[in-house]
């Protein structure tokens, strides 16, 4: 209105224009422009809810128009009702009760008849939005029945888009570590960020008037400040896509945060919507923590699911029998272990008892171990090495631990037998018994053959040197051939008695798994370390240290080195196993807590025949032995003590692919 006004004088100054009605219209008509500025700013960035208040203000009218006219009514019916001629007292008293009835009617029906114009101006406004805006209520109440969180996140932004005719709509929900994170969204741009202090700005601003405008908060960019032109650090503010955030509140606790943007026509919204908002939000907060509560709940039955299937995992997995009994002894449970070692299958033992499963001497026992008190026990009771039978007749022999079996309220409700086959592993005790027997006939064998050695090599070197000095004419020299023979032959001897005390080949290798090994020579040497007050810990690599060797020989190794751990620590300790793998090299040690070596004897120790044991309880071969098996492996050996602070002897050995590419060299 400003700029035709201003050019119509500017042009004046510079041309001549009568003053006549035509220029007195062109100064005065662009000040109407004004006003229609004011009422566009007012409709387009809702100064008033003019939309509002015209359908008020014609409801009103309407309504009063309605109510004068019934009055009016009334009143031309008075006076129809008053005029004539002897009416009595009864009849003027009849006809004042008819008005004023008729003004109470009149009273009762304003309301209603102001609420069915305010239906009919809110349809013609509305127009198909109407029954949808009213549908948001009861749509409200009925979210709650909608238990997945994504699909009602879905429904509600379509249903908010589709009322309120906006483009943008967004629902934020707190996180776990209490931030605000954007749950669904509809029309938001990707470059769309939550400012860090989103959730207490909302807090602080809705407390004053419920929903907050994106003008009352400050919108900042979470991202660094950037540098402009001057480089100077300046904060980006957020384009403000979304004008209203409603929070939706239950319990003092605001759940969620809608966020909306303006209508489609680039409008704000009206009070009318506002209140819609707010009224809806608590069924909004109510739904969407019930879709929370209720994802919490399905969330911790998959984990009691999975953490059943685990312990079912567990107990199917374990090497080792478990059968599950009641009070009664009755078996309620037992897994795939107990399964193969028995021979029956899971549906012919469940529900038997236990003196019904296995033979007549076995229950026996086991009614032995739990002594008077049977199934109702208070502490683990074991028996090692008891024999049964299987379904098919074949020996067993198992070690047994009973344990009482609690449940999570502490309250015990029967036992739980473990049952763990030894059977393998007693044959292979006494397969080291035997051994242990060869290998003191080997020891004598190799004392004898070193004591017999000395005073033959003199023989034999003295006899070619006689034969040296006859001439071979003379008859003595057959005689000293036949003594050369002989003592050659008493030379083999010796040295078959030498090869029967080196037990194995190293030709007889294969790939050997250290860890395992190791493991093998620990369940060997069970019962000898049952009886001492000594801790093994195994220290074992991740990665197989895998070996090219023979499998008794290191064993033989092993068993000397732990053994002598186990007599250096008389009054107990910890005999400790370690494995590494270091750039193809493999590496054991075995470290003991015991009294240690001396100095002196550091450099003794791999002697034959030596020790530091008392008369009886050692050959002094031992060390001496596995020296040359490990020597045979193309290993070494070293050990590091001080006395009093424990010994650690540390074997080195190639990887298999390095001892491969020596035996291709």
């Amino acid at each position: 209105s400003i700029v035709p006004i201003l050019s119509f004088q500017i042009a004046r100054r510079f041309v001549y224009l009568p003053e006549d009605t035509i220029s007195s219209a062109l100064t005065t008509l662009p000040l109407a422009l004004i006003p229609l500025s004011f009422g566009h700013s007012v409709v387009r960035y809702r100064l008033m809810d003019v939309d509002v208040v015209v359908r008020r203000a014609l409801v009103y009218a309407m309504t009063t128009l309605a109510i004068a006219m019934m009055i009016g009514a009334v009143a031309l019916g008075l006076v129809f009702l008053a005029v004539g001629n002897n009416l009595s007292t009864t009849d003027i008293t009849l006809r004042a009760l008819i008005a004023i009835l008729a003004m109470a009617a009149i009273v009762m029906l304003s309301e209603p008849l102001k609420n069915f114009l305010q239906e009919r101006a809110d349809r013609f406004f509305y127009g198909e939005r109407y029954d949808l805006r009213q549908g948001l209520l009861d749509f409200g109440r009925t979210l709650s029945a909608n238990t997945a969180l994504d699909p009602l996140l879905e429904g509600l932004t379509e249903r908010l888009k589709q009322v309120l005719g906006v483009e943008k709509v967004a629902v934020f929900i707190e996180d776990a570590a209490g931030n605000y994170m954007l749950a669904k969204s509809a029309g938001l741009s990707a470059e769309f960020r939550i400012p860090p202090d989103f959730r207490q700005m909302i807090r602080t601003k809705s407390a004053e008037k419920g929903i907050v405008r994106a003008d009352e908060i400050d919108l900042q960019d979470p991202e660094p400040p950037t540098m402009n032109g001057n480089g100077h650090g300046s904060k980006i503010p957020v384009r403000q896509e979304l004008h209203y955030f409603v929070p939706c509140v239950v319990r003092s606790k605001m759940i969620a945060v809608i966020g909306l943007g303006r209508a489609s026509d680039g409008s704000l919204l009206s009070s009318e919507d506002l209140e819609i908002l707010q009224t809806v939000s608590g069924y909004i907060a109510v739904a969407i923590e019930n879709s929370r509560l209720y994802e919490e709940q399905q969330q911790h039955t998959e984990e009691l699911a999975l953490l059943k299937e685990f312990n079912e995992s567990i107990v199917e997995s374990v090497n080792v029998a478990l059968l599950a009994v009641d009070e009664n002894g009755r078996i309620t449970r037992c897994n795939t272990t107990f399964e193969e070692m028995m021979g029956r299958t899971r549906e012919e033992s469940v529900g038997q008892l236990v003196e019904e499963v296995f033979d007549e001497s076995f229950a026996l026992n086991l009614g032995s171990i739990l002594g008077k008190s049977k199934w109702h026990l208070t502490e683990i009771r074991n028996a090692y090495k008891l024999h049964t039978f299987d379904r098919h007749g074949a020996s067993l022999i198992l070690n047994v631990a009973v344990a009482p079996l609690r449940s999570i309220s502490s309250s015990q409700t029967g036992a739980i037998i473990i049952l763990e086959n030894v059977s393998g592993r007693v044959k292979l005790e006494e397969t080291l018994q035997q051994s242990e027997k060869l290998s003191s006939i080997g020891l004598l064998a190799a004392g004898v053959a070193h004591e017999v050695n000395t005073p033959l090599t003199g023989v034999s070197s003295y006899t070619q040197m006689v034969l040296g000095m006859i001439p071979e004419t003379d008859p003595k020299h057959a005689l000293l051939q036949k003594m050369q023979r002989q003592t050659d032959r008493a030379t083999n001897i010796v040295g078959n008695l030498l090869n029967f005390s080196r037990t194995g080949n190293i030709v007889e290798s294969e790939e050997l798994d250290l860890n395992k090994l190791l493991d093998d020579t620990l369940q060997l040497l069970e019962p000898q370390l049952r009886t001492t007050n000594v801790a093994v810990v195994k220290n074992y690599t991740e990665t197989p240290p895998k070996v090219f060797g023979n499998g008794g020989k290191l064993q033989q190794v092993f068993t000397n080195l732990i053994l002598n751990a186990r007599d250096a620590m008389p009054t107990g300790g910890q005999i400790t196993l370690t494995t590494v793998v270091d750039d193809g090299e493999i590496n054991v040690e075995v470290t003991d807590t015991g009294e240690g070596i001396s100095e002196a004897n550091l450099n003794k120790i791999f002697d034959p025949f030596f020790t530091t044991k008392g008369v009886g309880n050692g050959t002094g071969l031992g060390l001496a032995v596995s020296y040359g098996i490990v020597q045979e492996h193309a290993g070494t050996i070293e050990v590091k003590s001080e006395h009093g602070s424990g010994t650690t002897f540390k074997l080195s050995f190639p990887a298999t692919t390095k001892q491969r590419q020596r035996a291709v060299s």
